[in-house]
């Protein structure tokens, strides 16, 4: 009997061990797979547009490529997310997201027809697709109340992916040719892909498997309505100037490959610092509402300048401060979007947020591709920046936060 007591004790101790273990590590591995994730999709976002072009690709076909990838992530993002609360399987989306990364820069690697670069960059949204699933299965790490800090943290290895998949991208095309950007983000989409097979799987067991009613819930939530509407803008913006054709209008001033990448270097590094500090630490000293309203005023400021600089260093220095606007409010209303659910509809919800942000991420670059064409890309960036201007005012009349929300932070 006390034999058998021992042996059932030694079991429970080498569970309890394992168990240990698996926490130990699970939150360090998230982090390296999300940063090679991002690492592997940003690869080419710095000379994309640019390349296309060379391709002979109009300023409007270059846009419509690089909205292509928001307007796959719109279309996929709920479906995702509403299959990922049903059947509780986080980990399976990720390791497919690592899957099509991989396969959308080998692909464009060995293709220069627009046509299929267009198709690629459509694989490449629905990799950027399964965000809504590392998004959640992060945040299920974390205490519910800690969730802002959680979106916080891995919106900074977001950030950093991309920040070194741009500098990387973009001295590789510098010294070894366009091509040799694709490659080298197949290459890390391959490594991550192998690493996303031991990430740990982490569900409620006492939540219920999402309904149409549940989703219906969902899609009616005032919160995740209000802070969606604020993301399609703030993409909108991103993705009309770093992410689309800022690149462009820095070659008119000169810029070589390295300088576009070095360009969205240093306007993504900032984003990383941001969102550390505003989701970790502004938010619950200054209020969340107040840090997104001044993460719109700076980003949109330092987008609608961008006509009046004519030195390379400057336009950098502008981007900068501009990213750094960003990282301030992405984070925070990314967490708005689902602090407030059940952890059984939390990546509909996200799926949500992210899909109908996707359509700022495909309007922004097909604005300014038309804005070139018909108009000035300077005219465009003027436009663009005036919008972020004015949706600090709507951030401001539109988000409510309860006291007691703001309590439960300090």
């Amino acid at each position: 009997m006390e034999k058998r007591f021992m042996n059932i004790c030694q079991l429970e101790g080498d569970f309890m061990t394992s168990k240990a273990a698996s926490t130990q590590y699970r939150i360090p591995l998230f982090c390296v797979v999300t940063l090679l994730f991002w690492f592997s999709m940003y690869t080419c976002v710095p000379i994309l547009t640019a390349y296309v072009e060379s391709l002979g690709a109009s300023h409007k076909m270059a846009g419509l490529i690089v909205g292509m990838y928001g307007f796959s992530q719109m279309l996929l993002r709920i479906p995702v997310g509403i299959m990922s609360d049903r059947f509780h399987k986080r980990r399976m989306f990720i390791v497919f997201g690592m899957l099509f990364t991989t396969l959308a820069g080998a692909g464009i690697l060995v293709s220069q027809s627009v046509t299929w670069i267009l198709i690629l960059r459509a694989l490449a949204g629905a990799a950027a697709a399964t965000w809504v699933d590392f998004t959640i299965l992060f945040t299920s790490y974390y205490r519910k109340e800690e969730t802002t800090k959680a979106i916080g943290t891995i919106t900074v290895y977001n950030s950093l992916g991309q920040m070194l998949g741009i500098l990387t991208g973009g001295w590789f095309a510098d010294m070894y040719g366009w091509e040799s950007s694709f490659l080298i983000g197949a290459v890390v989409g391959t490594i991550g892909f192998a690493g996303s097979f031991f990430l740990v799987e982490k569900f409620d067991n006492n939540a219920q498997k999402i309904t149409m009613n549940g989703v219906v819930e969902v899609a009616r939530d005032r919160m995740l309505l209000v802070v969606s509407f604020l993301a399609i803008l703030f993409q909108l913006l991103t993705f009309a100037t770093v992410f689309g054709f800022t690149p462009v209008y820095a070659q008119a001033l000169g810029a070589t490959k390295l300088d576009m990448g070095l360009l969205t270097f240093f306007s993504t590094f900032p984003t990383a610092v941001a969102a550390w500090v505003g989701g970790r630490h502004l938010s619950a000293k200054l209020g969340e509402k107040n840090v997104i309203i001044g993460g719109f005023i700076l980003s949109g400021i330092f987008t609608a300048i961008i006509p009046m600089t004519s030195h390379l260093g400057v336009l950098i220095l502008t981007q900068a401060i501009a990213g750094f606007g960003r990282g301030l409010s992405t984070p925070i209303l990314m967490s708005l979007s689902i602090k407030h659910m059940d952890s059984g509809k939390r990546a509909t919800a996200m799926g949500f947020y992210q899909a109908i942000y996707g359509l700022g991420m495909f309007m922004g670059p097909l604005f300014m591709g038309i804005a070139g064409d018909l108009l000035t890309l300077q005219q465009g960036f003027v436009i663009v920046g005036l919008l972020g201007c004015v949706s600090a005012w709507l951030a401001y009349r539109l988000i409510q936060i309860k006291p007691a929300e703001n309590m439960a932070k300090g």
